[in-house]
């Protein structure tokens, strides 16, 4: 039996959330059907954007004084991974809420910033993201098919025993990819 891509989605979720428990920390819950995928598609996009971050050695911390604007591209980061996540659960009836979903990726990544910063960053997050999705310019429509494989890419690795790559190999290219748009809007 072929193996729903929301499915896949959830068991996503519950391995990247069991790999981030500490030992002192309860355990997810095993039972997939009681994972929702749009809260997996949030969960992971803020997942592989903290990863990105992480394996391009950048810091949110300084950049929120030092480059304001930087948080930004974070947050249009994982609205690009939030897309790529959810394109494939159109097909299984499930629409993806960017509205929404843009708030919890803010109040995710920068947990604990006043609420006047959070809006500054989504509305210039979503400006980036709307630029980015819309665009035809070539670096950036490379840009997006080079994320969206690495999506897809990611939940295999995870969910398939016959990928050839494990979770462990795909997740620092989410930070080269990371480190290529952080460039972009640097030179901007």
């Amino acid at each position: 039996m072929e193996t729903q891509y929301s499915q896949r989605l959830t068991l996503m979720h519950a391995l990247c959330l069991a790999a981030t428990l500490r030992d002192d920390e309860a355990k997810p819950n095993t039972n997939l059907d009681e994972y929702d995928p749009l809260s997996a598609a949030d969960y992971l996009s803020c997942y592989v954007t903290f990863k990105a971050i992480q394996a391009a050695d950048r810091s949110p911390l300084a950049e929120r004084t030092e480059n304001f604007d930087m948080l930004s591209v974070y947050q249009a980061y994982a609205m690009l991974a939030y897309a790529f996540f959810t394109s494939p659960l159109v097909q299984e009836g499930v629409t993806p809420d960017f509205q929404t979903v843009q708030i919890t990726i803010a109040k995710t990544l920068f947990a604990g910033l006043p609420e006047a910063e959070l809006i500054e960053i989504i509305e210039s997050g979503f400006n980036k993201f709307q630029l980015i999705a819309d665009t035809e310019v070539e670096h950036w429509t490379e840009f997006r098919e080079n994320l969206d494989k690495l999506v897809i890419s990611f939940v295999i690795a995870g969910t398939d025993d016959d990928s050839p790559y494990g979770m462990d190999e795909v997740l620092p290219i989410f930070g080269q990819l990371l480190s290529q748009l952080c460039e972009a809007f640097e030179s901007a």
